[in-house]
């Protein structure tokens, strides 16, 4: 017998002898209501009696929870809705309302209360495009792979032009192209040759790995951030790719063809945004990302001074019938009247990007949310608190869609408007004060996010709170065997538990496999449906659930880590090329030679707040 069954044994001796009697039945054996406990708790969660108090799993109910999903699970059929009959969710366009709404509508079917659609606040314009093509017709004819770059316009049909390349790394360098660019079709960046792949894109996290995540680093820097220059040159490109949109439009170019970033090649395209959702700063250029190899040919055949001419036709709609965005909310009531007021969330951003089906990123984290719900109303689990599942929007523009729900109901620090940053995206700016809470942010009990892609869970960043490891580690023991078994006390950046985190709201993210998530699905063509493993997200879903459950049931809160809420939080080192979760993807150190992007699942080594809506 190995010591983990020697454990799951004690386990059932003890509940045997005590845990039935204090937790409430949850599959119809006994009518009878959980009991009050002597002493309402404190919505306030103290240290010091949540860590000290012993955590025994329900194994009984972990039982029929991993039978439920393994046996009979729906999670892949939430998957392909998902992905197959809706699509890309880019947020503000239909199918993000589509995913909206066929959210809400099925956990209101699944027997879930007050299920809505909740707006967070002002976003912009939606986009969505029908088509992209892009072919050159002189000096040979070639179909290139292509994808237009969100918020940019259409062009309108077929248009025809000679390509002419265009490097600039500042607005000085713009000066020589000046009225040379009139109907010319750009070509903006330098050509690389990929390096051989001589390493699998598809990687599973082995012992030295997981001890690697689980070794603590640190934080780098102070309260300007941990890397002010790094910050300061991602302002200064960020402003440069605001001049070169204005040079395109007084030029009068008639498209732009830009390569695919790192790691993109062998026909994957990564492909975000080329312009602003916000109303009035429309971009006026198309602007489309080529792959690789069709960028470098055009590329080296101009350096010959072999003329180019390719034809573009992007069909490509804006919408503005409703500048607000939306969050589908959901809830599984609280039954113990001393704590049902008391929340304990969990979600994942339902946005995605274009290129793809949204299915890794972040279809998965969505599905898994969901299908966690299902089961525990399946199984007919009567939660002491009330469990609330969110589905985010406007996460890849900033965790705007958690942001504005957290700003909206639990706390925020002030926007700064000092009008020499007026131009500045409001993540780039300092906060203007010191922190604010409302009320409600005492009844939030933790929050459960799922967003690394498809992966099996191999554990939980605590974010610093050491307080939550006991916890945390009894409540794995039943899934060692499933293959969860770190923790660590490392901040992970980048994803909407940051949202939570920012206010003093215990917020979470697991550890996940990285699988083939940073090589070739995270914001690209191939983030589709067939790069789903169904047993990941199965074990995910179990696991999601059990966590939400357990939390639900304890007498006391979450543990919450100390606060310093006139000290703003350290800045996101991601700002500055490392393109993780939930940010949009920075302009490159040089347009002329776009920068490579880690991993976007090495975890951070400072705090990350989440960046503030534009």
């Amino acid at each position: 017998m190995t010591e983990f069954m020697r454990r799951r044994t004690l386990n059932f001796g003890l509940m045997a002898a005590g845990v039935v009697a204090a937790t409430l039945s949850i599959f119809g054996a006994s009518p009878d209501p959980v009991k009050k406990p002597k002493a309402a708790p404190a919505v306030e969660a103290t240290t010091a009696a949540a860590a000290s108090k012993p955590e025994i799993p329900d194994l009984e109910f972990l039982t029929r929870l991993r039978e439920e999903e393994f046996s009979h699970g729906k999670v892949m059929d939430i998957m392909s809705h998902l992905t197959d009959d809706i699509g890309p969710r880019l947020t503000g366009s239909p199918n993000m309302r589509k995913a909206n709404e066929w959210t809400r509508d099925q956990l209101t079917e699944w027997g879930l209360a007050n299920a809505h659609l909740e707006p967070w606040g002002k976003f912009g314009r939606g986009w969505a495009y029908q088509m992209c093509e892009v072919r050159m017709i002189s000096p040979d004819a070639m179909q290139f792979l292509a994808l237009p770059e969100a918020w940019t316009p259409g062009t309108n049909g077929p248009v025809r032009g000679e390509v002419v390349e265009v490097t600039a790394a500042s607005s000085a360098d713009l000066d020589k192209y000046r009225g040379k660019l009139a109907g010319k079709i750009v070509l903006m960046g330098e050509a690389r040759v990929p390096e051989p792949i001589e390493k699998p894109l598809f990687h599973r996290e082995d012992d030295s790995d997981l001890a690697r995540i689980a070794a603590y680093e640190i934080p780098a820097g102070g309260p300007g951030g941990p890397n002010p220059a790094r910050r300061q040159e991602f302002i200064k490109r960020f402003q440069f790719q605001q001049e070169l949109s204005k040079f395109w439009s007084d030029e009068h170019v008639a498209a732009v063809l830009e390569v695919t970033r790192q790691p993109g090649q062998d026909g994957t395209i990564f492909v975000q945004s080329g312009g602003s959702y916000e109303a009035g700063k429309t971009e006026t250029v198309p602007k489309i990302t080529l792959a690789v190899e069709h960028f470098g040919r055009m590329a080296r055949l101009l350096a010959k001074k072999v003329p180019v001419e390719v034809e573009v036709n992007v069909e490509a709609q804006f919408y503005d019938n409703d500048d607000q965005a939306y969050d589908t909310i959901a809830e599984i009531p609280g039954t113990d009247p001393a704590l049902k007021e008391q929340l304990v969330m969990l979600g994942g951003h339902m946005d995605s990007w274009h290129a793809g089906e949204g299915a890794t990123d972040n279809g998965a984290g969505v599905a898994v949310a969901m299908e966690a719900v299902r089961l525990l109303k399946q199984l007919g689990a009567q939660p002491r608190r009330t469990i609330r599942i969110a589905l985010w929007s406007g996460e890849e523009e900033g965790l705007l869609g958690s942001r504005g729900y957290v700003k909206n109901h639990f706390g925020s620090r002030p926007e700064n408007t000092d009008p020499k940053l007026k131009n500045l995206p409001a993540f780039m700016r300092p906060p203007g004060g010191p922190l604010e809470l409302k009320p409600e942010q005492k009844l939030v009990s933790v929050y459960f996010n799922l967003d690394n892609g498809t992966g099996r869970v191999r554990g939980v960043y605590l974010q610093g709170n050491a307080a939550v490891e006991p916890i945390f580690e009894k409540w794995m023991e039943p899934f060692h065997d499933l293959g969860m078994t770190t923790l660590t006390l490392r901040n992970t950046g980048g994803t909407d538990h940051l949202s939570f985190d920012a206010v003093g709201i215990p917020g979470f993210q697991f550890i996940q496999d990285s699988m083939d998530y940073g090589t070739l699905t995270h914001h690209s063509n191939l983030d589709v449906y067939e790069h789903i493993r169904p047993q990941d997200l199965k074990q995910a879903s179990v696991i999601m659930a059990a966590f939400v459950y357990n939390a639900a049931m304890r007498d006391e809160m979450m543990p919450r880590k100390p606060m310093r809420p006139d000290e703003p939080p350290a800045k996101s080192e991601s700002e500055g090329g490392g393109e993780k979760k939930g940010e949009a993807a920075p302009p490159a150190a040089s347009p002329a030679a776009p920068a490579a992007n880690p991993s976007p699942l090495t975890p951070a080594a400072a705090p990350q707040p989440p960046p503030s809506a534009d």
